[in-house]
């Protein structure tokens, strides 16, 4: 299990509270200190697509200028901008043997997590 995120993001804290306390053992990668990669963006976008990857709440997105904003149409456009500003990728992104389980984090997500799968 591998949690991806910022430690002091909110939702990332939630969603390793949440995995603590269903003793669920994983790793995070912090952004901030490992980055990301576009082999790593890349995967997820073939996974759940950049509408659901793309976060656009929170200050990073507010302070884009709306060209770059209307500018992201597709998996490519919003690739680039993440590798750039990877404060606008939804954090955090929980992955299980390289498969995107979940973004963001929502209670009811984790409380229906299925690692047998």
């Amino acid at each position: 299990m591998k949690l991806y995120g910022i430690p002091n993001c909110g939702t990332v804290k939630k969603a390793r509270a949440a995995l603590e306390a269903r003793n669920i053992d994983y790793e995070f990668h912090d952004f901030k200190k490992h980055g990301v990669s576009e082999a790593m963006i890349s995967g997820w976008l073939k996974q759940v697509g950049w509408q659901k990857l793309l976060k656009k709440t929170g200050p990073t997105w507010g302070k884009l200028p709306d060209e770059v904003k209307t500018a992201i149409k597709d998996d490519v456009s919003a690739l680039a901008l993440m590798l750039e500003q990877p404060n606008v990728i939804r954090r955090p992104v929980l992955e299980h043997e390289g498969r995107v389980l979940t973004t963001g984090f929502n209670e009811t997500d984790y409380e229906n997590l299925n690692l047998n799968l």
